[in-house]
C-alpha cells in the first residue's frame, strides 16, 4: 500500500508559520506607509513577462514564490488603497477586513447552503444592511461580487413579477417589456437587461435635469407612450450616486409613479449612495430608497470592505425566493442536520459555490460602527466640497455639474481635452494622484471621486496645487 502523504499540508508547519508571520507584518507595514509611496506604478514590460509562462509542472519554494510577489506583484497593484486614489468609485479597504480575509481562507466555508454559522453571519449582515436602508425586518438578500450583479438579480425579481412562474420555463417570448433609468445609469443596468434575455434596447434612457437627476415629466411620458404603443412597463430604475456625478435621482417621486403603475417593480441602483444613509446630514437625499422593492449598493466602497462584497436587497421575500429556487436530489434540504436552515443562498442567486464573503463585512461594520462609517462619508463628501470650492474660486477651472455627495467634475478653461487627457495621465504614471476623466454635455471632463476613508483634506488640497502648477505648463 502507498503510504506517501498525498496532503498539500506542509509536513513541519513551523516554516509556514513563521512565513506566514512574515507576510502578516509585511502587509500591516504596507497598509501603515500606503502614503509615503506612490499612488500607482506602471508595471514595467519586464515584470509583465513574468505572467506569461507556461503551465508549472513542479511546485515552487514558498519563500521565493512570496519574494515574486513583493517584486512583480505588490508594487503595481491598482492603487486604490492610497489616500489620493480619486479614479472611479473605489473603496480603501481597512486592516480588520484584510484579517477577516485570513480567517475566511481558513475556514474555506462553502456559502451557498446548509445550516453553518456562515449562513447566519450572512443573514445578520442582510439584516443590517435592510435596517440601514429603511427596508421592513423581514426583506431577504444576499451577497454579491458587486452591485453589476445586484442589479441583474433586481432585473430577473422584476420580469418574474411581470411574466409570472411561467417566464422561468418559457421564457419572456413576444412580451414587450420595457425598463426605465436615467441617462446616467451605469452600464450594468442595460447589462442586465441583456443578460435577462431582455435585450439592452428594453432600456429607456430618460433625459437628465440640470442637476443631473432623471426628468420626472420625461419619465412619465415615456411610460405612457409605451403603454399607448402595446408595451409593458415593468421596471423603473432609481440612480442614488450616479456614477459620473454622483447625483441622486427623486427616488420618492419615482416610488410614486411605479405605486402607480401595474406590476412595476421600483429598482434604486444605491452602489456606492447607499452608505449615506450612516450620515445624518445626508440621509434625507436617499429620501425614499426605503420604499424601493429592490437595492443594490456595495460594501467595498463607502463601507470600505476589501473586494469583492456586493448586496442586494429584496423587499417581498417570497417572491426573491420563487425567482431563483430550484429543485435538484443532489441538493435537497433536510429537516435537521447540516441540509437544514432553508432557505440557502445559492435560492436567492445564480451562485452555488460561494465563499465567507460576509465575514469581512460583518467584522467591518461590528469593529467600527455605522457611527464611524456614517463619519467616513461625511469626511470624503467634505473633501469634494472643498476641491469644488478651491475650483469655483479659480477662474481657470470650470465645474461641469453640482456637487451632490463626493464625486467632482471639473474642465481646464482653455485645455483641449486631448490635453486634459494627457495631464490626467501624467498625473496618474507620476504616482502623485489618480483621478479619471468622463464626458458630460459632450465635453471632456476630469473626474475626482472622494472614496477613501484615508483621504484628508490637505490632500485635495495638494491635488488642487498641483493641478495649478499643471495648468502653467498647458499652453493657452
Amino acid at each position: 500500500m502507498d503510504e506517501t502523504n498525498h496532503s498539500l499540508d506542509p509536513s513541519d508547519w513551523s516554516e509556514l508559520r513563521a512565513l506566514g508571520h512574515r507576510m502578516m507584518d509585511d502587509m500591516i507595514d504596507h497598509l501603515a506607509g500606503l502614503r509615503d509611496g506612490p499612488v500607482w506604478r506602471k508595471m514595467p514590460d519586464e515584470v509583465r513577462q513574468n505572467f506569461k509562462k507556461p503551465l508549472p509542472a513542479a511546485g515552487k519554494d514558498l519563500t521565493a514564490l512570496y519574494a515574486d510577489f513583493t517584486s512583480n506583484i505588490q508594487p503595481y497593484v491598482t492603487g486604490n488603497t492610497h489616500p489620493r486614489f480619486f479614479g472611479w468609485v473605489h473603496g480603501g479597504g481597512n486592516a480588520v477586513s484584510m484579517l477577516a480575509e485570513l480567517l475566511a481562507g481558513a475556514m474555506n466555508a462553502n456559502c451557498g447552503g446548509r445550516d453553518h454559522v456562515g449562513i447566519a453571519v450572512e443573514r445578520q449582515v442582510i439584516a443590517w444592511a435592510a435596517e440601514m436602508i429603511g427596508m421592513p425586518a423581514e426583506t431577504s438578500g444576499v451577497l454579491l461580487t458587486g452591485s453589476s450583479m445586484a442589479n441583474f438579480i433586481a432585473v430577473l425579481c422584476a420580469r418574474y413579477q411581470a411574466l409570472g412562474p411561467e417566464s422561468r420555463q418559457d421564457g419572456v417570448g413576444g412580451k414587450k417589456l420595457v425598463a426605465y433609468a436615467s441617462a446616467g445609469a451605469h452600464r450594468c443596468v442595460p447589462g442586465a437587461l441583456d443578460m435577462a434575455g431582455l435585450g439592452s434596447g428594453a432600456l429607456r434612457l430618460i433625459p437628465v435635469d440640470k442637476n443631473f437627476r432623471i426628468d420626472i415629466v420625461a419619465l412619465q411620458m415615456a411610460i405612457a407612450e409605451d403603454r399607448a404603443a402595446g408595451r409593458t412597463p415593468f421596471l423603473i430604475v432609481g440612480t442614488a450616486g450616479s456614477v459620473d456625478t454622483g447625483a441622486v435621482d427623486d427616488l420618492n417621486a419615482l416610488a410614486d409613479i411605479a405605486a402607480r403603475g401595474e406590476k412595476i417593480w421600483f429598482h434604486a441602483d444605491a452602489a456606492f449612495g447607499a452608505l449615506a444613509m450612516l450620515s445624518p446630514s445626508l440621509k434625507p437625499l436617499l429620501g425614499g430608497i426605503e420604499r424601493a422593492d429592490s437595492v443594490a449598493f456595495d460594501f467595498h466602497k463607502w463601507a470600505q470592505v476589501t473586494y469583492d462584497a456586493g448586496c442586494v436587497l429584496i423587499r417581498d421575500p417570497a417572491l426573491h425566493l420563487a425567482t431563483f429556487q430550484q429543485a435538484t436530489n443532489y441538493l435537497a434540504g433536510a429537516p435537521a442536520g447540516l441540509a437544514a436552515g432553508q432557505p440557502w443562498p445559492c435560492d436567492l442567486g445564480p451562485d452555488l459555490s460561494r465563499g465567507f464573503r460576509a465575514l469581512k463585512i460583518w467584522m467591518t461594520i461590528s469593529a467600527y460602527g455605522c457611527e464611524r462609517l456614517g463619519e467616513v462619508v461625511d469626511n470624503t463628501c467634505a473633501a469634494a466640497r472643498q476641491l469644488a470650492a478651491r475650483l469655483r474660486q479659480n477662474p481657470g477651472m470650470e465645474l461641469m455639474a453640482p456637487v451632490a455627495l463626493n464625486i467632482v467634475c471639473f474642465r481646464i478653461k482653455h485645455a483641449t481635452d486631448e490635453q486634459m487627457s494627457r495631464l490626467v495621465s501624467a498625473l496618474q504614471e507620476h504616482g502623485y494622484f489618480a483621478p479619471s476623466t468622463t464626458v458630460i454635455d459632450g465635453r471632456l471632463a476630469i473626474r475626482v471621486a472622494v472614496v477613501n476613508h484615508r483621504t484628508q483634506l490637505f490632500d485635495v488640497d495638494v491635488f488642487f496645487k498641483t493641478l495649478l502648477r499643471s495648468m502653467g505648463a498647458l499652453p493657452s
